[in-house]
């Protein structure tokens, strides 16, 4: 029976398969390619610098992949529960027929379960076939990112295969648990109603998995700014996740109360039918906007998060640097840079990357770190330094300024360059950074003859900085050598900054849009499956076709800006504790909206959602309405 109704319905199921199909796809991908860059050996006789480089490379390669994987998963369980949530209500009317036939509440849940599982099957099959390809794409795609080195290939291993097909079973039966229950309770006597709707909006799971996700987002608001750094990004991310699940099992309840919005550009009787319309049909109301909320929530949250880190960055970075120009090269000219007329100061910042020591059941665990290797004079003389405790002037021989960190003065860390260990004994601590460094070391240790070095200098009193500047060009400063003013080479480190967070939206949101963009045309198709009867009535009582699509139209355009309000809010939440969290840790009130993006997820939303509504309001109104009213669909 279950492929009976499956066979069907497979209009109403086609959204959630391409969600399955495309997440099993890339499960798979991203499976093969996390164990692949996990595996992956740096080349023996690399320099250390690029060694490390490569490193930072799988490093960063795994974060993205592993994020990726987390919201496949996530967003494909949210649309997969949301299909089968909406479709359980319009088939309230078919599920009582069952049970005034003699069905069981048992064997309405088995229906269900056998519905998700075929879905579930067709999905990850098509899904497996995908993965190949998707592999490819994004083995291209971190190549492009230099995450991984040119040529790298992810290894095929069989076993993605079950992994991958029970992923996307698994996914399609745990979204359909919900709704099978809530079908569990469908009386008989309710076939016999005029409309299969369900009167209440919220059901007892539903206010508790709201209020749970809703805490739980709160929690995680109020922890990100206690944590701060990197993690306080990811703990954004999370949030977002968490709240938006809380407001999409709220829905119901919030797009009602949010359609005084377009209740005023309700103009005319079309607007004032489509209003009465949205709010009438909640739950219907309430499936189309949730995709909105998702992409709008994942989307602004996560660029405004991003932006804003950045601008803070380059914030802070223009706030502590006392340097007038700022020279990159690929050589040690500290020396030679001195002498040049007009130089007042010379810091030379390289840096140095090691391995880090911690103890953990009695051995020494490294993990990889980063610091800069500086000369603590020159650099105090060209940074803004303000020390937590100890004295810079002291970081000299087997010493180590720590920045952020939870260590006190005086205490040693084990360390290790190039694989010999060396303790370090901390001599000075610095408040917490977004723009880094981790760790000040002496000059000269751990530094390599070929490693990237950047100097930061003060010019004389009154001396012209452009002509220093020509001075400094013609020092013989290497092909690789560049000169720049202090804002100059800000601006430059920032639009590196940001090419790197374009990636990461790119890698991110581009995955969270297709899917949700499948979901808005999957639950207006959904929506539209059970409106044919409710059109003919409106023909019948004197609208013309195109009237009905208009109204339609309207109607969808209202559920759009409630979702684009709703899912706001969302990110507003999140970016606004990222914004404490940045405040508590460097002092600085920054917000950074990206208003253009916002614009094209709006302008995005409202183009898919009202094309998909005007071509299944003209399916639906195709049949003359008087062969539909009267009748029951």
């Amino acid at each position: 029976m279950s492929w009976s109704t499956f066979r069907d319905r497979w209009q109403v199921f086609i959204g959630a398969i391409v969600t399955v199909a495309l997440g099993v796809a890339l499960v798979q991908s991203s499976l093969l390619t996390l164990i692949s860059a996990a595996t992956a050996k740096v080349p023996a006789g690399l320099p250390a610098a690029q060694a490390q480089t490569m490193r930072d490379g799988y490093t960063a390669a795994i974060a993205l992949l592993g994020m990726t994987l987390g919201l496949a998963t996530f967003v494909a369980g949210f649309i997969v529960s949301s299909t089968f949530a909406f479709t359980a209500v319009e088939r309230r009317r078919e599920l009582a027929l069952l049970r005034l036939v003699g069905a069981s509440p048992r064997q309405l849940r088995r229906l269900l379960f056998g519905e998700a599982l075929l879905l579930g099957l067709v999905g990850s099959g098509l899904g497996v076939l995908a993965g190949r390809s998707v592999v490819r794409v994004q083995d291209a795609m971190l190549a492009r990112f230099d995450l991984v080195p040119d040529g790298f290939t992810s290894e095929w291993r069989s076993w993605v295969i079950a992994v991958s097909v029970g992923t996307g079973v698994v996914v399609a039966v745990c979204g359909v648990a919900v709704a099978s229950v809530r079908a569990a309770r469908v009386r008989p006597l309710e076939a016999l109603r005029e409309s299969g709707g369900d009167t209440r909006l919220m059901t007892i799971p539903r206010w508790v998995l709201g209020g749970v996700f809703l805490a739980g987002g709160i929690a995680l608001l109020v922890l990100v700014p206690a944590v701060g750094g990197d993690a306080a990004v990811a703990m954004a991310l999370c949030s977002s996740m968490v709240l938006v699940v809380a407001v999409a099992a709220f829905t119901p309840l919030l797009v009602p109360a949010a359609s005084w919005l377009p209740r005023l550009f309700a103009v005319g009787p079309l607007g004032q039918l489509a209003h009465a319309n949205l709010r009438a049909g909640a739950r219907r109301s309430a499936a189309t906007a949730a995709p909105v909320i998702v992409l709008f929530a994942f989307v602004v949250g996560m660029a405004g998060s991003l932006d804003t880190l950045g601008v803070a960055s380059r914030q802070e970075t223009a706030r502590a640097l006392r340097a007038d120009l700022v020279v990159t090269t690929d050589r040690e000219l500290t020396s030679r840079l001195a002498a040049v007329d007009g130089v007042a100061v010379v810091s030379e910042e390289v840096p140095v990357a090691f391995d880090l020591g911690a103890l953990n059941d009695g051995k020494v665990e490294y993990d990889s770190a980063n610091a800069l290797s500086v000369d603590p004079a020159a650099y105090a003389r060209t940074h803004r330094l303000d020390l937590s405790s100890g004295d810079l002037a002291e970081l000299r021989g087997d010493t180590v300024a720590v920045v952020g960190s939870h260590w006190r003065v005086g205490a040693v860390l084990r360390t290790r360059f190039a694989g010999e260990p060396r303790n370090l004994r901390v001599v000075a601590r610095l408040p917490a950074t977004i723009s880094g460094p981790e760790f000040l070391l002496p000059a000269g240790r751990g530094v390599e003859a070929s490693a990237p070095r950047r100097y930061t200098i003060q010019v004389t009193p009154g001396a012209d900085r452009s002509a220093v500047a020509d001075r400094l060009r013609g020092a013989g400063l290497g092909s690789g050598g560049a000169v720049d003013t202090a804002a100059g080479w800000i601006r430059h480190d920032a639009d590196e900054q940001q090419r790197i967070n374009v990636q990461i939206m790119v890698a991110l949101l581009g995955l969270a849009m297709v899917y949700t963009v499948i979901a808005m045309i999957n639950a207006v198709v959904v929506a539209a499956s059970g409106r044919r009867a409710e059109f003919a009535t409106a023909r019948v009582s004197g609208l013309t076709r195109g009237q009905v699509v208009r109204m339609a139209l309207w109607e969808a355009a209202a559920v759009v800006v409630i979702g684009l309000f709703l899912g706001g809010l969302t990110a507003s939440a999140t970016v606004f504790s990222l914004m404490t969290a940045i405040r508590h840790m460097i002092g600085l009130t920054v917000l950074s909206v990206p208003w253009a993006l916002i614009a094209a997820v709006g302008l995005g939303s409202l183009v898919v959602i009202g094309l998909t509504t005007a071509l299944t309001a003209l399916a639906a109104t195709r049949t003359p309405a008087v062969r539909l009213t009267g009748a029951r669909e």
